[in-house]
């Protein structure tokens, strides 16, 4: 069975995955409706961001956890504990539903300054994320801008997924915007400065 299969859920609570129509069933008949963290809702996201700035200099901006924090929007911390791990508090908000996550970033396959993979594992109120992303920097014009390629998968569930299935995408992709936007303003201060 394939990760994030709605019947992975099944095999958890031993209830079976919702279906329009059926009642929830639990193993010894009618079962009330499972916790929220039945629900699962794959994502990918992916996209490229080009810097004008050389490659190392982006590469320290982005394995540097005073800067992530700073861009990712609604990070309220983001600790160390232990190399290239970090404990990280975000408050998100998804259709009608906000919420603060906690949970761990690693950067983990690291290729200095060419790429690394992105892991990261959260939850709150609202639900839970578990996902990676591969991020690769390629060198262009010359070396003098850098193209910042990121393709990730996630697997969110609880109420954000089910009440927000349609907004996670969108929502995921502005907030990777953002912090990429913010983070190439930092990249260009720092050859201004």
């Amino acid at each position: 069975m394939p990760p994030g299969d709605p019947r992975e859920a099944s095999i958890q609570t031993g209830l079976r995955p919702e279906t329009p129509g059926v009642r929830w069933r639990g193993p010894h008949g009618p079962a009330p409706r499972p916790p929220d963290l039945c629900i699962l809702s794959p994502m990918e996201v992916s996209a490229t961001y080009l810097f004008d700035a050389p490659r190392q200099r982006v590469w320290d901006l982005l394995i540097d956890p005073a800067v992530i924090a700073g861009c990712l929007p609604g990070c309220e911390t983001m600790e160390p504990t232990g190399p290239d791990t970090y404990q990280a508090t975000l408050t998100i908000g998804i259709a009608a539903i906000t919420g603060r996550y906690q949970g761990t970033v690693r950067i983990a396959e690291k290729q200095e300054p060419a790429s690394y993979t992105l892991v990261v594992e959260g939850k709150g109120k609202p639900g839970f994320l578990n996902g990676s992303a591969s991020v690769t920097l390629a060198e262009t014009d010359g070396g003098e801008r850098t193209s910042v390629a990121v393709a990730g998968k996630a697997n969110v569930g609880g109420t954000i997924a089910r009440v927000g299935q349609r907004l996670l995408g969108s929502v995921s992709k502005m907030m990777m915007d953002r912090f990429f936007a913010c983070l190439n303003a930092k990249a260009r201060d720092r050859v201004a400065g």
